[in-house]
């Protein structure tokens, strides 16, 4: 039987109910739909999985897509701290960022053709300008540098992603154990299988999707996952509509380009809406749940790298596509990360690369201070500054304390422990990635998004440990265009002259 995941209404109620509780509607209306719920006989929200074992009765989906429309009509305690209209947003951030100057112009066009409401008449990896195909020698210092950053930044959210598929959905006491079972706790490598008792991997299993390709002895190049299918759009996104795309451009290319069984939790359901002729941003409040979980997030990346050492610009670009899927923290968490990642990317005023802790503030500037995600980081980065190197582990007990009760896919307390990891490791990229992905929670997510900043800080590929980089043979799989098999480095000049390309008038 094919149980369609995150997407029935059955499967919803529990999620949105919960939703409901966090964004402050109505108590006592909230209690009352639940009472209604579970006493027509309704189960709770799937735990770790996005669908329930068995189909409910016709009766039951009936009403459960009636409660959730009831649901979304009570208004919300928290939309005057936590908007998501982008006027709003800036209303309430004191120190927004000023704006960048204008980017260099770029002379002729990259492959992907004008702007156009269908596929590109080009593949995306057909940009054959002259700058970019001369002897590696012969090239300006300025182009190969910024290529390097961003060829590292590339293989540090492969690596952090990598790192963390094998261990996603598992809790973080099994995440300790099977680690210490390989002599690789405090973390500091690949996850292995080779020496985990039969006991401990039946109590702990892998995640059986990945376990194939992202166990240590299994690895052969970096499998395809949607932390890295959605960078990739989103260079295709840039290079179909330049940086002044919109929601909707979001929404045209997702359906041309995107197989629907490879989007998940908000972006199914948008994606969903949308076929039934939703429009945006509908699309990230009709009967989605997940409108405040980690997909917007990581989304952001190349919205960082496109916006170097401008923050605004890359937090404006994530909040065009975040509200295709997401509203509130969800949009605030892909701001914060653009912001972050786009300083990463930049130099401060003196010609200098910033530190992480200057990234970290950075983001914070683009998120409404008294929001749950602002508070949520502001206390991750208290934590991770009050305890040793040696002591991340209490750190990340704290956290989970703090956010007791939070699906372990939404964005506030995953946001929350990658700054934690970022601040802890204070930069370094074993550290990071290290960090994040031993937290638990989303954990190949954030690993991809701290791994990306930390590696994008690091400067160049050169300067991540060759154990981390040398499994992923310069090869990404994807379903998305004609990426499959594309090396990162290909991968590096095409997200720079997507940039250059895309800022053209």
């Amino acid at each position: 039987m094919l149980r369609l995941t995150w997407v029935q209404p059955e499967d919803l109620i529990g999620h949105e109910l919960r939703q409901a509780a966090q964004d402050g509607r109505a108590p006592a209306a909230v209690a009352a739909v639940a009472a209604r719920w579970r006493a027509a006989g309704g189960s709770e929200a799937p735990p770790r999985a996005g669908a329930s074992p068995r189909p409910a009765s016709r009766y039951l989906r009936l009403l459960a897509g009636d409660l959730l429309d009831e649901l979304a009509d009570l208004p919300g305690g928290l939309a005057d701290d936590e908007p998501t209209d982008l006027g709003a947003i800036k209303a309430l951030c004191p120190h927004w960022p000023p704006p960048a100057g204008p980017a260099p112009a770029a002379p002729g066009r990259i492959g992907a053709g004008p702007a156009q409401d269908g596929p590109s008449g080009a593949g995306p990896l057909e940009d054959t300008r002259p700058e970019d195909t001369r002897p590696e020698e012969a090239r300006p210092e300025e182009t190969r540098l910024e290529e390097a950053r961003l060829e590292a930044a590339w293989l540090g959210r492969a690596v952090g992603c990598l790192l963390g598929k094998p261990v996603e959905k598992l809790p973080l006491d099994g995440i300790r154990r099977l680690a210490r079972a390989t002599g690789n706790w405090p973390l500091n490598d690949y996850f292995t299988a080779l020496g985990v008792p039969a006991e401990l991997a039946a109590r702990y299993p892998w995640n059986r999707r990945s376990a194939a390709t992202s166990l240590a002895e299994n690895i052969d190049g970096m499998p395809e996952d949607d932390d890295l299918d959605y960078p990739l759009l989103n260079l295709l996104l840039l290079q179909r509509y330049g940086k002044d795309f919109t929601t909707a451009d979001v929404a045209r290319l997702w359906l041309d380009e995107l197989p629907a069984g490879r989007a998940f939790t908000a972006e199914r359901v948008a994606y969903r809406n949308l076929l039934d002729g939703v429009e945006p941003p509908r699309t990230a409040r009709h009967r989605n749940p997940f409108r405040e979980w980690i997909g917007a997030l990581i989304r952001a990346d190349v919205h960082g790298w496109t916006n170097p050492g401008d923050p605004a610009g890359a937090a404006e670009q994530a909040h065009r596509d975040a509200t295709l899927t997401h509203t509130a923290g969800g949009v605030h968490a892909a701001m914060f990360a653009a912001a972050v990642i786009a300083t990463a990317a930049g130099t401060g005023t003196g010609g200098d690369r910033p530190d992480v802790h200057a990234c970290l503030r950075a983001g914070l500037t683009v998120v409404p201070p008294r929001s749950r995600l602002a508070r949520a980081v502001r206390e991750a980065v208290r934590l991770a500054r009050e305890h040793g190197h040696d002591d991340f582990a209490t750190v990340v007990d704290r956290l989970h304390t703090l956010h007791a009760g939070t699906h372990w896919v939404h964005a506030v307390p995953n946001t929350a422990l990658i700054a934690a990891a970022l601040t802890h490791a204070d930069g370094d990229f074993t550290g990071t990635v290290c960090r994040a992905v031993s937290g638990g929670w989303d954990t190949d997510s954030n690993g991809a998004t701290a791994g990306g900043v930390a590696a994008l800080l690091a400067g160049s590929p050169a300067a991540l440990p060759e154990r981390w980089t040398a499994p992923l043979k310069n090869r990404l799989a994807s379903s998305v265009g004609d990426f499959n098999g594309v090396g990162f480095d290909t991968l590096a000049r095409l997200t720079r002259t997507t940039r250059l390309e895309a800022s053209r008038p």
